[in-house]
């Protein structure tokens, strides 16, 4: 395989070749013999490929023993080449429609091959039939090899999520041309929606506008409600960049003075919230980071209303690994990226988020998202 690798617009290596051998090297002590990865961010992670997931099978086969090959429908062959795999130096070869890909696979992998990892979201069509043709050889999902690399950000990921993080920003700072008392939350999510992309995303991946008592619904749809003067307002928004890394943050906004109970409580979130940001180190597990914002909503009285984890990986999905939550022992690593969320929900009355995505730097924690994290009051 030759060494070469793959420079985006930007200048940032996102996609080197030698995440190839890592990937390898990382299965080999996993004790597989191969890692099959279909499309999804797994893939995209090993090749830069954003493959279409179609009922024709596309898999990037990663054999202990034995060059790596990437299968794709032959109509796909041409965009499978113009993607950074087509600057890795690895073999991209086109199926035809009466051929059996399985069958393809099987034939080149080594007659030894006992353990395979196919990727978590294979589709289970797709698993099922790779049963069938590597008869005996067991399965297990390539997660547990490849989550350890993604959550591991290098500077050129951290730089793709800073930028991110700055696109999201700028579409925060512009809230209070879309978010007005006598607005219906759908009217203002499809001006977020707009915004998103142009403030440089590629792709919207949620728009939450959660008003009155609809903000205590962490994951709340669009509605047809209308906005009504003292709403709080819940506002989180994501996208994914030309990058292929995503963003997401959530901001507090009110239509006119609040009730003052629902100041307290944003005070109690922003407090917890500061602490739980501030604390981000080397070393510190993410159950502790969890427990120090849930103690201080916990210590106001408002324990039982912070109904979610702090928070969640973030990179090439909006959701990865490492999940900030109870029971979670892993210690924090330069590198690793994060979204810190603390929420308090009161049922049909209000609710309140703030969410900044953080990475574990050697000194402590570098927050992305800049914008200000205190209630803000829209006329």
């Amino acid at each position: 395989m030759h060494e070469q690798t793959h420079v985006t617009e930007t200048g940032q290596d996102l996609y080197p070749a030698d995440r190839l051998h890592i990937a390898r090297a990382a299965a080999a002590r996993a004790g597989l013999d191969a890692l099959l990865i279909s499309p999804g961010a797994d893939l995209r992670y090993l090749t830069g490929y954003d493959a279409k997931p179609l009922e024709r099978l596309t898999c990037l086969v990663l054999p202990l023993d034995g060059d790596p090959f990437l299968l794709v429908p032959a109509l796909e062959v041409p965009a499978a080449q113009a993607s950074p795999a087509g600057g890795l130096g690895i073999e991209i070869t086109g199926w035809n429609e009466t051929d059996d890909p399985y069958a393809v696979i099987a034939a080149r992998l080594p007659s030894s091959v006992a353990h395979v990892g196919v990727d978590n979201h294979m589709w289970a069509e797709k698993t099922t039939a790779f049963h069938a043709v590597l008869q005996g050889a067991r399965q297990e999902l390539a997660g547990s090899v490849l989550s350890g690399l993604r959550m591991r950000k290098t500077p050129q990921e951290a730089a793709a999520l800073r930028r991110a993080g700055e696109a999201i920003d700028r579409v925060h700072a512009r809230m209070g041309e879309w978010l007005r008392a006598g607005r219906t939350e759908r009217e203002v999510g499809r001006d977020i929606a707009a915004a998103i992309t142009a403030e440089g995303h590629v792709r919207v991946d949620f728009v939450i506008v959660g008003s009155g008592p609809n903000s205590a619904s962490p994951h709340h749809e669009l509605s047809d409600r209308v906005i009504r003067p003292g709403d709080p307002v819940v506002v989180d928004i994501g996208g994914t960049t030309q990058d292929g890394y995503c963003s997401d943050s959530t901001r507090v906004y009110a239509l006119g003075e609040p009730p003052e109970d629902f100041r307290r409580l944003h005070d109690v979130l922003l407090r917890a919230q500061r602490a739980q940001t501030d604390a981000v180190r080397p070393g510190i597990t993410a159950e502790q980071l969890d427990a120090i914002g849930r103690d201080i909503i916990t210590d106001a009285g408002y324990g039982e209303h912070f109904i979610h984890r702090t928070g969640h990986g973030i990179g090439l999905e909006s959701h990865e690994e490492p999940y900030i939550v109870s029971g979670n022992q892993l210690p924090l690593e330069p590198g690793m990226a994060f979204s810190v969320e603390p929420g308090i929900y009161l049922p049909d009355r209000y609710g309140a988020r703030i969410e900044d995505i953080v990475i574990c730097t050697q000194d402590g924690g570098d927050r992305l998202n800049r914008t200000g994290r205190d209630l803000v009051v829209l006329p």
